[in-house]
């Protein structure tokens, strides 16, 4: 069977996020909800339905397969989180909640005419499943409604996932102390050096391939370390949190995703937060992740408040974003794509993105600087700002001012 991902209505909820990228794309547990719809619906995923400005870029990432002609398709929701194995709908069928088509066997009849247009219109949606008969999706999806829905489940899907423990393949040096390490994976090419802690304990601890862990770092699980991510002499980073490739990880972490090719370097704390690619946390950056009065945290989703219900939310961080020394984070704060915060007053619940904050106030980034500075950043880590993505920004950038109008105001 033919499967496919398609990103509906609900992208924009997980601005800033998903500005330059599907909303399969994000992470969560040891990989994104892309690698977990391979591993537990269907591996042959041939098609992508997005919107247009990414579909390129994002199908190129996915390494999308050519489809089998004759075979049925499944059309899964970019947002849905997979953590079981789950046989796709029948042909007719659609798998729906009062939230949301999470997805559909869709009709051979019904294939031709299918565009990303059809579940990013949710009017056009709801016509169009009038046909096909509705059920109520089976245990193991979850929709991803919200940047935090991804970091409160990280936890759990870590210690669904993390179940290679007891391998020990990399470079471990004398003076480790592995408690449970059963429960420990250390990969080939991995480094641990003396004096670091890795407590498993209350979970497992995942180390992929060439990462480095420096001397007197604890790690606490469930965690998982990504391939060539660093994790600096005497950081701390607490349960529930992941580090998706090539990241640089200092101070204090507590239960928050880092995307890939991320640097938080030098000391400060970041709890329950989510920070995109190319993002450089300046020293002694701080995120507040808890209310002083213990209630549920507001959230400003593209300028707009939205009530999350939850008590522990840090900071939603775009790509491309930089803050710096000792910048303080408000509970809940909402940071756009290449937005820069450099001020040592307080910062607004919701930076737009392309934004440059300073104790002065804050102005309109230049587009072409920031292309500037992307292209730089991601020399050092041997990516390229390809042509591509830069028009995707250059489009994010004018795209952003409308919907995140709010925040401007």
């Amino acid at each position: 069977m033919n499967i496919g991902l398609f990103d509906d209505a609900g992208w924009q909820r997980l601005l800033p996020l998903t500005w330059l990228r599907s909303a399969c794309e994000l992470r969560c547990g040891r990989d994104r909800l892309v690698d977990k719809v391979r591993a537990h619906v269907g591996r042959k995923l041939a098609g992508l339905w997005t919107r247009p400005e990414l579909a390129n870029l994002a199908a190129a990432r996915l390494g999308l397969e050519s489809p089998a002609p004759s075979d049925d398709w499944c059309l899964v929701n970019a947002r849905v989180l997979v953590s079981a194995d789950v046989q796709p709908p029948p042909a007719g069928v659609a798998w729906r909640t009062p939230e949301a088509l999470l997805a559909v066997g869709v009709r051979a009849a019904d294939r031709a005419g299918l565009d990303a247009g059809l579940f990013l219109d949710e009017t056009r949606l709801e016509d169009w499943l009038r046909s096909y008969r509705t059920e109520l999706p089976p245990r193991g999806l979850q929709l991803i409604n919200h940047p935090w829905d991804l970091v409160h489940a990280n936890a759990h899907e870590l210690a669904r996932q993390c179940r290679e423990g007891g391998v020990r393949d990399g470079r471990i040096f004398a003076g480790v102390h592995l408690l449970h390490p059963g429960e420990i994976h250390v990969a080939g090419g991995a480094v641990v050096k003396p004096g670091a802690v890795l407590d498993a304990e209350l979970g497992p601890i995942h180390v992929a391939e060439d990462a480095v862990i420096q001397p007197n770092a604890v790690l606490e699980g469930p965690c998982y370390i990504g391939p060539r991510s660093v994790v600096r002499p005497g950081a701390i980073l607490r349960a529930g949190t992941s580090l998706g490739p090539v990241c640089r990880v200092g101070g204090e972490v507590a239960a928050t995703i880092f995307q890939g090719y991320a640097n938080k370097q030098h000391e400060g704390y970041v709890g329950h937060s989510y920070v995109a690619e190319w993002v450089n946390l300046g020293a002694a950056t701080v995120t507040s992740d808890l209310k002083n009065t213990y209630g549920t945290i507001r959230v400003y989703v593209n300028g707009v408040g939205v009530e999350s219900g939850r008590h522990f939310i840090g900071a939603i961080i775009g790509d491309h974003s930089k803050t710096g020394i000792g910048t303080l984070l408000p509970t809940g704060a909402v940071i756009g794509v290449a937005s820069n915060v450099f001020t040592r007053g307080a910062v607004p619940k919701f930076v737009p993105s392309f934004a440059w904050l300073t104790d002065e106030g804050m102005t309109a980034y230049r587009v072409d600087k920031a292309l500037d500075i992307a292209r730089t950043v991601m020399a050092r880590r041997e990516q390229e700002l390809s042509k591509p993505l830069a028009r995707l920004l250059e489009y994010v950038a004018q795209a952003a001012r409308a919907v995140e109008s709010a925040g401007w105001s």
